[in-house]
């Protein structure tokens, strides 16, 4: 309930985006824009992406360690093996997306496939299918589209003020404007952040069970963690958050949109879980 609040939150500042650069009317557009957009992101969110991260099918009798380990811990999790896609990059990476088990995918990067061992990588498939076991993609995902959506309205308000401003506009609608520049990316990582940073830990914790311990998915942060740093990879800010690591994360500015929690901290409580168990 508290994540979907929080999504809710995300579209009500997109209807205030709205309010602030064209008042009533402005409030009217961006809140019919804005069911309209949720509706689309329902259907189409993972397709979308999907595209943006440049993913393409893996193609029959590609990576067949992948498949195998995909269905494997799609079974313990018991939910239907998830559509399988290559990103073009060799960062270490992958996430999951779709508005539910049965409509779901998971993009690993080629890095990934080609430089871990295969444990780690059944640790971050196993995390992956936790997000999806756990339905949190489609809200994940949903937030990510809107968040991208909102800077991009913020980028193009940006655009508009400063080379087709109107001398004859009223002071509050600058300000407004001015506003919707700078609070509302602002508003929009700091509510992904909310929603991702929890289901994170959860998914951990999940993938953990799945693999009856957390030492491959530890581990596997740890490399990740080694590859994301080395190995940049550009993506929207806005959607960094649908990664199992924050492909921009030790970039420079880019690290600030960091919706994830520390990896320290995520593989210390995977460590904690084994000591529990006396793994």
């Amino acid at each position: 309930m508290r994540t979907w609040i929080l999504l809710a939150g995300l579209s009500a500042l997109f209807v205030a985006v709205g309010g602030l650069v064209g008042g009533t009317g402005g409030i009217v557009a961006f809140l019919a824009i804005a069911v309209a957009f949720n509706l689309a992101m329902f259907w189409f969110s993972d397709r979308i992406a999907l595209k943006m991260s440049r993913a393409r099918p893996l193609a029959p009798g590609e990576a067949p360690e992948l498949v195998a380990d995909v269905e494997d811990i799609a079974a313990r999790a018991r939910i239907p093996v998830p559509r399988l896609y290559l990103i073009p990059s060799q960062q270490p990476n992958a996430f999951a997306t779709g508005r539910d088990p049965k409509h779901s995918a998971v993009a690993v990067t080629e890095g990934l496939v080609a430089l871990m061992p295969r444990d780690q990588v059944r640790g971050v498939l196993a995390h992956e299918l936790a997000h999806i076991r756990n339905r949190d993609v489609l809200v994940t995902t949903i937030a990510a589209m809107i968040g991208a959506a909102i800077s991009a309205i913020a980028h193009f308000l940006q655009f508009q003020w400063l080379f087709g401003g109107d001398d004859d506009e009223s002071p509050l609608g600058l300000i407004g404007t001015i506003a919707a520049i700078v609070v509302a990316p602002i508003a929009a990582m700091l509510l992904q952040f909310a929603i991702s940073r929890q289901r994170e830990f959860l998914a951990d914790h999940t993938a953990a069970e799945l693999l009856g311990g957390g030492r491959p998915l530890a581990d596997a942060l740890g490399t990740l963690q080694r590859g994301v740093k080395a190995l940049p990879m550009p993506v929207n800010p806005a959607t960094a958050s649908l990664y199992i690591a924050n492909p921009l994360s030790g970039h420079g500015m880019s690290s600030l949109f960091s919706t994830h929690p520390p990896m320290a901290a995520r593989i210390e409580r995977l460590r904690a879980f084994d000591a529990a168990r006396g793994l």
